[in-house]
């Protein structure tokens, strides 16, 4: 008698791949949600911080990839990203930055109740309700692809430059 191979020995079901249609959907929305952040005034850069912090936050690497180059192209620093896991603890992020930053991981981490009202507190503080808002679907989009790459397990790859 053959034994099946383990469960983690089969490939994964590429999720975006196997059922098209809907990962277009998410597409779309996440250009939404971008048109959205820039007609509210949120800057590229701000954008592409949650996207990164929400990916760190869920260990996304596919998404980190991603995500880290876009976030160059937008003018953001080497330094600034290399400490983003760290925000809490520098001083280079703006109080703006800071409360979105928060209001991501808040996104991230429903079940925090407390850590959820801290961040909308301090969202409230330099964010007008279309920025929080923003930020919001900001943080609700990554983390629908951050789950579509995670359980896919899209490759990571070196690029040679």
């Amino acid at each position: 008698m053959t034994e099946a191979p383990p469960v983690t020995a089969r490939p994964r079901v590429y999720i975006d791949k196997r059922t098209p249609r809907v990962y277009r959907a998410l597409v779309s929305a996440a250009e939404a949600v971008r048109t959205a952040a820039a007609e509210c005034g949120l800057d590229r850069r701000l954008v592409e911080l949650v996207n990164l912090r929400v990916s760190q936050v869920n260990g996304c690497a596919y998404c980190l990839k991603v995500h880290t180059a876009a976030a160059l192209r937008a003018g953001e620093t080497v330094q600034r990203l290399g400490v983003l896991a760290a925000w809490r603890d520098t001083e280079v992020f703006a109080p703006r930055e800071r409360a979105a930053l928060a209001l991501a991981e808040a996104v991230t981490h429903p079940a925090d109740a407390a850590a959820q009202e801290d961040a909308y507190a301090l969202a409230r503080e330099t964010l007008d309700d279309d920025e929080i808002s923003a930020v919001i679907w900001v943080a609700i989009t990554i983390n629908s692809f951050n789950r579509v790459s995670i359980l896919s397990k899209h490759p990571v790859r070196d690029d040679p430059s």
